[in-house]
């Protein structure tokens, strides 16, 4: 397998968990076709605010690496809570991304934030938490979704 359809694999992988992280998908499987005998099984699934890749290939071919911190330098970690941006959950609790069902969220993707705006909600014993923005910036990345359950020090949002 060359180095330039490894990092065409990789990057293919990424957009299946931001299409899963985008579409509140739970899972995606999906199979690229490259030939007789040689194949990407890729199956991306969400446990809680994490994002877990499982690969499998036939015998006949070896199967690509899954990325990990010794895989090529992109731009943001494999894991999202070592990005030196990460908003990480302050307690355990449910997350809420909005006020209330059915109004706007208070941020989204792109959206330029200030130190001390509130991202979201976090629920925990019947005690609505506002997070705080911890620095000025523009969100970039979102990790949960509006309603899941989050861990203390859980990756929430990436603001650069």
């Amino acid at each position: 397998m060359t180095q330039s359809r490894n990092d065409a694999d990789v990057a293919f992988i990424k957009a299946l968990a931001e299409l899963l992280n985008q579409n509140e998908l739970s899972e995606l499987s999906v199979k690229r076709d490259y030939g007789e005998n040689d194949s990407l099984n890729v199956k991306v699934s969400k446990l809680g605010s994490q994002i877990l890749m499982t690969q499998a290939a036939p015998s006949a071919q070896p199967a690509p690496q899954p990325q990990t911190a010794s895989a090529p330098k992109t731009e943001i970690p494999a894991d999202p809570a070592q990005h030196p941006g990460a908003v990480t959950s302050p307690m355990v609790g449910t997350a809420y991304l909005a006020a209330e069902p059915g109004s706007s969220n208070f941020v989204s993707i792109g959206a330029q934030v200030a130190e001390g705006d509130t991202l979201m909600i976090i629920e925990a014993m019947k005690t609505m938490n506002h997070i705080p923005a911890p620095r000025a910036g523009t969100v970039k990345r979102i990790l949960v979704t509006d309603g899941s359950p989050v861990e203390f020090g859980a990756p929430l949002m990436i603001i650069e």
